[in-house]
């Protein structure tokens, strides 16, 4: 083929792209939607990650003491903890500096609710591990000490963000595979309806020797053309709303999130092939049906 026969197949297609623009324009909102649930989960799914290995790597645990324990008291516990063979340092928290790090991860509102006035936390005291390993059997001498209240087992936090991880991959998994189904399906009718729009022509082109390859490339170009361009938007809705949402929720909870610069360029990559593959996948399903089956009843090829 000709590359001026093959510029004139392509201008076709994205000519398609217009003579059915609320069907196109339909495709696009659809496979914008399916796009944008993506990489929402894929990103979410990214800093529960992000979360989880910082926080898995993390051998500190903190340990509270009781309530009526005083500033003198918590210097002489920590000296009993830090005698603990697998202990290889210890920090000293007074109930002073562990409000001031509530106030500073929550907002005002939420901080005043759950803490109200006053201080009722208690001093605790940092202990770093040396061994993960050796965790159950640190905590049990640890709580064996006088004056211990309770410890943050930082590994069940861990395991609750890995659990939320899978939940979401899951759930975004199956959202997705819905999605696209309905995307193909979407840009299959809008291929259809183009093909059924131009069908004398498509068999006058036949009768004069046209192969299938030359008929099907203008609406496969339709078809990536409507990918390209749900891919592109996506990837700037992605990009606009994604800081303005995590930042918000790290006024309510405070965490250090993904920058989307950082995995933005990926993740436009993705979005523009996967809107072509999906706008491909649907002309050619469409296409294939249509040559096979309506085009030989309905014009007898």
């Amino acid at each position: 083929m000709k590359f001026s026969g093959f510029g004139y197949l392509i201008k076709e297609g994205i000519k398609n792209i217009w003579s059915n623009r609320m069907m196109s324009l339909a495709s696009v909102g659809v496979l914008i939607s399916c796009l944008l649930l993506t990489g929402a989960a894929g990103l979410l799914s990214l800093n529960v990650t992000n979360a989880v290995d910082s926080i898995g790597g993390n051998n500190v645990t903190r340990v509270f003491l009781e309530q009526e324990i005083t500033d003198l008291e918590a210097v002489y516990i920590e000296d009993e903890l830090a005698k603990l063979q697998n202990v290889t340092e210890t920090a000293f928290i007074s109930k002073d500096d562990a409000i001031k790090e509530y106030q500073e991860s929550l907002r005002e509102d939420i901080f005043e609710q759950l803490l109200g006035e006053g201080n009722p936390l208690p001093n605790a005291i940092d202990v770093t591990m040396a061994d993960l390993a050796l965790y159950d059997q640190t905590i049990s001498q640890i709580m064996e000490v006088d004056g211990v209240e309770s410890t943050r087992d930082t590994r069940e936090v861990a395991e609750k963000l890995t659990s939320l991880n899978d939940l979401v991959t899951m759930l975004s998994f199956i959202i997705v595979v819905a999605l696209i189904l309905i995307s193909v399906f979407i840009i299959s009718n809008t291929i259809r309806m183009t093909m059924y729009s131009r069908r004398f022509e498509i068999s006058i082109m036949k009768s004069v020797g046209a192969t299938d390859t030359f008929v099907r490339i203008p609406f496969v170009v339709e078809g990536m053309t409507i990918g390209l361009i749900s891919g592109t938007l996506t990837s700037v809705l992605l990009f606009l709303l994604y800081d303005i949402i995590m930042k918000a929720v790290q006024n309510i909870v405070e965490f250090d999130f993904v920058p989307y610069l950082q995995v933005g360029w990926w993740v436009t990559l993705a979005f523009i092939l996967a809107g072509v593959l999906i706008g491909a996948l649907g002309s050619v399903v469409s296409i294939g049906r249509y040559l096979k089956k309506e085009g030989n009843e309905l014009l007898g090829w």
